[in-house]
């Protein structure tokens, strides 16, 4: 269950102060760096090790309405997108170019956030599905489309496009993952335990490191469009996370997969949407909504926005 001391706990996790130290390093501008080699190792191996994970366990005991999960992420990939675009162009003003940008990164997933709210079902004593891990993957293909096909209006997306999104590093990493996972089985995998398993923990500390200087460094560049900015990437994500949490509660998920479903709901893409939006939208401002996406959506999530989805999920349960 839920409570106060949960949320203690995951202020005081590991994984939050190591991030909270990232900002503190940024703000107090010091000259603490992660090579730009490392930060791509490290967010290789989180993928990798997170679709080895998810794979051993689909292949243990793979739910039998995995195909509604996988429609019902779906839905929600379009409707969490749709949502950002309108809201980018009546709160934020945005043109429709920026607005589709939004929509991209606001309707798709970050995987770490998701990688932090499993973290957090596993200290409350009860984990989620691993079948999150296909939905992850599916939550964010379609957002990244959808803002495309704003962006471009009547001209429609090109295949190179599409293709780019499906074999982007997220989708390639989590589904070679869960594919390798759910091949090699339990026994298998046991040979790298110690690679990717064992010495998790520690790497996303190093990563959550970096991501808070990056955060902080976002940050900086706001200016005078903090409140609006601000606003929108933390209200609307509280209003994606509690749909999110009341469609899986709805499509029969146990409470703490309903919570990381909304968490997934909630969080914004800050690897995958820029790098599609970058080649395919180049004139959008991709680091605007980056910024909003790490400066202000990751960070409220993490600290605030992952509980309070699974007290919502534990409320609705009950």
């Amino acid at each position: 269950m839920f409570s106060s001391e949960l949320l203690a706990a995951n202020l005081l996790s590991p994984v939050v102060l190591a991030f909270a130290l990232g900002m503190l390093a940024r703000l107090l501008r010091s000259d603490l760096e992660i090579p730009s080699a490392i930060q791509s190792y490290l967010s290789i191996f989180l993928l990798l090790a997170i679709g080895l994970k998810g794979g051993v366990a689909l292949g243990n005991n793979a739910p039998d309405n995995l195909p509604l999960y996988v429609f019902a992420t779906l839905a929600l990939g379009v409707a969490t997108a749709v949502s950002a675009y309108f809201t980018a162009k009546l709160w934020l003003r945005d043109s429709r170019l920026d607005a589709a940008a939004m929509a991209a990164h606001f309707g798709s997933v970050s995987a770490v956030t998701f990688i932090a709210a499993q973290q957090f079902t596993e200290r409350s004593g009860q984990p989620a599905d691993a079948v999150l891990v296909a939905l992850v993957v599916a939550l964010e293909i379609p957002a990244i489309l959808i803002g495309l096909a704003l962006a471009k209006g009547g001209d429609g997306i090109r295949w190179h496009q599409v293709r780019e999104v499906l074999t982007g590093k997220t989708a390639l990493l989590l589904i070679g993952g869960m594919a390798i996972g759910y091949l090699s089985g339990k026994d298998g995998i046991a040979k790298v335990d110690a690679m990717y398993f064992q010495l998790f923990q520690g790497t996303l500390m190093l990563f959550m490191l970096d991501m808070g200087m990056t955060a902080a460094g976002q940050l900086r560049s706001v200016g005078k469009e903090a409140f609006r900015l601000g606003l929108y990437a933390t209200a609307l994500p509280l209003l994606h996370g509690t749909i999110g949490v009341a469609l899986g509660h709805a499509i029969g998920m146990n409470a703490s997969t309903a919570a990381v479903f909304g968490t997934m709901a909630a969080s914004a893409s800050y690897i995958a949407a820029p790098a599609s939006m970058r080649a395919s939208l180049p004139e959008a401002n991709t680091g605007r909504c980056i910024t909003a996406a790490l400066g202000f959506t990751f960070p409220f999530n993490l600290a605030v926005g992952i509980p309070l989805y699974a007290a919502m999920a534990h409320w609705l349960s009950a």
